[in-house]
């Protein structure tokens, strides 16, 4: 299986909001679309699903026009599209009747993901309270992070080989969000096909091995995140030492990108100035008490490329 995106592009007039963006995926596994808000990812994703239509560009599923609908694709949306005055029973039934999923499969998947999700309370009212019948919850009647479960639900409830989550832990809490964390690492397990759009660098470092990112509607940077991570080599050097070593710093003109109480971040030209630097110390007898040297975050790599540019509107 593969997913192919050719030269998208879409503009609204003479706003052109995405570009020629291509990209592939075709092995299992998280693909990351990454920008300032405003760059183009929604956009992106809703052309990928066939929600927006295209200026151009075409996009792949095994080598076939890709249809939503036809080839079993889950939708997480950053913007969640629950029917706030519905029962949430009603929504999942109907969810899973436009995805081809029978009730009675529908009914299993929903329990099952209830108990997952800890909403079995809101999908399942008790038959009687304080003697009388309880009503169907609604949509509105949910928390935000509820309500992000049960789009979470109606994502994955034809159990989709291809799923698409557009910022998937926005707005949740520390414990949702490392639920929502095991889910997704057991859709890896179970070898589907994400794209997952996110602001939360760490996140995208987490899960992803290949990336896109976007500024003002074009792709600034793509490949395997990895890769891309090595060819800026390791230039971090966090170091630590019981003594004060800000003037051995000054010596060897050594920028300092952050510090501590008990430690620095500096910037090095790569692991030979660095090395040089550890050598002065231990010949100092200076005591380092840690020395680690970093390829350069994801964040870093971000700021670097989009981070001059203002946030559309």
């Amino acid at each position: 299986m593969s997913l192919c995106v050719k030269n998208l592009s879409k503009s609204y007039g003479e706003k052109l909001v995405l570009e020629n963006l291509s990209f592939e995926i075709t092995e299992p596994g998280v693909y990351a679309l990454l920008g300032t808000n405003g760059a183009g990812k929604t956009t992106s994703l809703r052309m990928i699903l066939g929600m927006l239509a295209k200026n151009s560009g075409e996009v792949l599923w095994n080598n076939s026009p890709l249809d939503a609908v036809r080839d079993n694709v889950g939708y997480l949306a950053e913007e969640r599209g629950l029917y706030p005055k519905y029962s949430l029973i009603d929504q999942l039934l109907y969810f899973a009747k436009l995805r081809n999923v029978s009730k009675h499969t529908a009914m299993e998947r929903i329990k099952y993901w209830a108990q997952r999700l800890a909403v079995e309370e809101y999908i399942f009212p008790p038959k009687m309270k304080n003697g009388r019948k309880a009503k169907d919850v609604r949509a509105d009647q949910l928390s935000k992070g509820n309500q992000q479960k049960i789009q979470l639900m109606i994502a994955l409830i034809s159990d989709p080989q291809l799923i698409i989550l557009d910022e998937p832990l926005s707005g949740l809490d520390p414990v949702n969000t490392d639920l929502f964390k095991t889910i997704i690492n057991e859709e890896i397990g179970k070898e589907k096909y994400l794209i997952m759009s996110s602001h939360q660098m760490p996140t995208i470092e987490e899960f992803c091995s290949d990336i896109t990112i976007l500024d003002r509607g074009k792709a600034v940077l793509q490949g395997n995140l990895n890769t891309i991570k090595k060819s800026y080599g390791r230039v971090n050097l966090f170091i630590k030492s019981d003594m004060d070593i800000s003037s051995q710093i000054a010596t060897h003109n050594l920028f300092i990108a952050g510090k501590t109480p008990s430690e620095y971040h500096l910037k090095v030209q790569g692991e030979d100035q660095a090395m040089d630097f550890l050598a002065a110390l231990i010949a100092e007898k200076i005591p380092v008490i840690k020395f680690e040297l970093r390829e350069p975050s994801l964040h870093e790599i971000f700021i670097e490329k989009v981070g001059n540019t203002n946030d559309e509107k």
